[in-house]
């Protein structure tokens, strides 16, 4: 896990180094600064201001060498620490990118923005302490501890006998911890959860009232998080008290047994500036076990958000480009051979089963069947969404496995049913299609997509504002501009998902006009509810429960009296009716 997140630490690395050296220098000064201050006390007596004056020009030397140090290896601290978790999010997210859509899935989205955010800010936060204050903590407790061995051993002895009770202290409340912590990560993901699918679907709560189920619901899940944090604190609350019993005890037992020694021996085994200098070291001894604790602490938060980390870092994609992966795509003709899908082993059966179906390029594919049919499933093989579990599939006569995956995706543009659109403005998310695109070509797309009219309509036409997805076009729209960013590529393969659900019919006819004209050589592939929308196609496939059902053209399939002919039936009857 070190190993994994060392990675990121590369261009702060000289920094991370520097910190722990400055610290070194820092912790030195203060350790030495007693001895003279004890010096110091022992000369005030003395009728000589010289001695005064060089013990106090030597302590300032010190005091502000120590706060060179402390300022470098802070500033260090900030700049390696702040650098480290920079990267640990750009390690993640462009691993995340890589993700095949069953990763993704593995992980949930939750869970992942969770540990691009909070594991990550607790990861720094420990990284910042181990580097600066896991380095100042032992070795001002151990210098502290060899000073005091040399003023007097047997004073001293008083401090093996505390750090041993506080030692087995912090054991035991970290042991008690860090279970807790883990606990306690999983339902943040859960929370977060619950938040997500709230804020994304706030429309659809506000339709049906529902408010108040999502806010017990949220309740719910954020009191498990507070139970277990209260929990927690509980049990780390009781290092403080320790911490305090330990230390405070210890100076009694110094002060006791420091006097009656310098009282018993005339000041001759021990002087007043010894035993000042004793209590200066036995208050740096506490302080140093106290930020030791902390570092526990915090160690034990983020140690479970390190491992969430690392599982992210170390999962490699189930889909992967293959080194000298073919970058050109022939054509636009698509085979399936005897393809089955199966979303993962624990699944009971197959998404797709024996599909065979042979695509020549430049054709118009049609696909109809019921909701759970698997059409979805069938289109996401041919950009290599997912990886078939038997058989094969290929594009421009390719296995798509062979491809790269970049070259190969470039060259296959899908329109969803549920269309994204990205904050910017209209041309911004046109040219996700193609960052050259001119703005001659953005307007004949969008003009052949029926999106054209309104957006000439709006404020600043094509300059116009998108917001954050797509909020302030209606669903027509949105798919319209979804459909424009597609065709401005010019890819070998167009798949149209249920992509003219929200526009009338007259529209849609007039896109699927425009299509045959703007892209001849394009294979399409047209995914639809309603009959109309495909039944001019080359070939019509009709899935069912995960295969394929029936296929042929308009004609031959209404003949046949099947599955399609109910559909058109249905339809064509409901349009008479209305």
């Amino acid at each position: 896990m070190i190993k994994t997140l060392a990675k990121s630490i590369r261009e702060y690395r000289k920094d991370a180094v520097l910190t722990p050296l400055f610290m070194v220098g820092e912790v030195s000064m203060e350790c030495i600064i007693p001895l003279v201050m004890a010096s110091l006390i022992d000369h005030m007596s003395s009728e000589n201001m010289t001695d005064l004056l060089r013990y106090g020009a030597i302590l300032l030397c010190m005091a502000l060498f120590s706060l060179f140090c402390g300022i470098m290896s802070g500033r260090f601290a900030a700049s390696a620490s702040a650098g480290f978790a920079a990267n640990l999010r750009h390690d993640i997210f462009y691993r995340v990118q890589d993700f095949s859509f069953s990763d993704v899935d593995r992980f949930s989205t939750s869970s992942l923005i969770t540990r691009m955010t909070t594991d990550v800010t607790n990861v720094q936060m420990s990284f910042m302490m181990i580097i600066r204050t896991a380095v100042r903590s032992p070795l001002m407790l151990i210098f502290s501890v060899i000073m005091s061995f040399r003023i007097n051993p047997g004073v001293a002895v008083v401090f093996l006998a505390v750090v041993p009770v506080l030692g087995l202290g912090l054991y035991l409340i970290a042991s008690h911890a860090f279970p807790i912590f883990k606990r306690i990560f999983k339902r943040y993901d859960a929370m977060n959860n619950s938040v997500q699918e709230n804020v994304n679907g706030i429309r659809v709560v506000k339709s049906f009232v529902r408010e108040g189920y999502e806010t017990e619901r949220f309740e719910k899940t954020s009191g498990e998080v507070k139970k277990d944090f209260r929990f927690v604190e509980r049990i780390l609350a009781l290092n403080g008290p320790l911490m305090m019993f330990c230390g405070y005890g210890a100076m009694l037992f110094i002060c006791y047994i420091g006097a009656r020694i310098i009282i018993s021996s005339g000041a001759t085994e021990m002087t007043p500036g010894q035993l000042s200098s004793f209590m200066t070291y036995a208050i740096q001894i506490l302080m140093s076990m106290m930020m030791l604790s902390m570092i526990v602490v915090t160690c034990a938060i983020s140690f479970e958000s390190a491992k969430r980390i690392v599982e992210v870092l170390n999962t490699q994609s189930t889909l992967k480009s293959p080194e000298n992966g073919i970058s050109d795509v022939k054509d636009g003709s698509i085979d399936f051979d005897n393809v089955s899908v199966r979303y993962n082993g624990q699944s009971g059966r197959d998404a797709l089963k024996d599909i065979d179906l042979h695509i020549e390029s430049g054709k118009t594919i049609g696909i109809i069947g019921s909701t759970g049919s698997s059409k979805t499933t069938l289109i996401q093989l041919i950009p290599r969404l997912y990886d078939t579990t038997a058989g094969t599939v290929r594009v421009g006569g390719k296995d798509v496995r062979e491809y790269d995956l970049d070259a190969l995706r470039k060259q296959i543009s899908v329109v969803l049913q549920k269309n994204v659109l990205f904050s910017g403005t209209v041309k911004d998310n046109i040219r996700w299609g193609r960052e050259d695109a001119t703005d001659q070509e953005i307007e004949q797309v969008c003009r052949i997509a029926c999106a054209h009219e309104f957006i000439t309509q709006m404020p600043e036409g094509y300059n116009s504002k998108i917001e954050r997805g797509g909020t302030n076009v209606s669903g027509g729209q949105k798919q319209r501009l979804c459909i424009a960013r597609a065709l401005i590529a010019k890819p070998r393969v167009l798949i149209l998902d249920d992509s003219t659900s929200a526009v009338d019919t007259k529209t849609d006819a007039m896109i699927r006009k425009g299509l045959k004209e703007y892209l001849p050589g394009t294979t399409k592939i047209i995914i639809a509810q309603r009959v109309a929308s495909v039944q001019d196609a080359d070939e019509i496939i009709v899935m069912d429960n995960g295969s394929i059902a029936e296929r042929g053209s308009h004609q031959s399939l209404i003949a046949l009296r099947g599955i399609y002919y109910e559909v058109w039936e249905s339809q064509t009857h409901m349009k008479e009716e209305a």
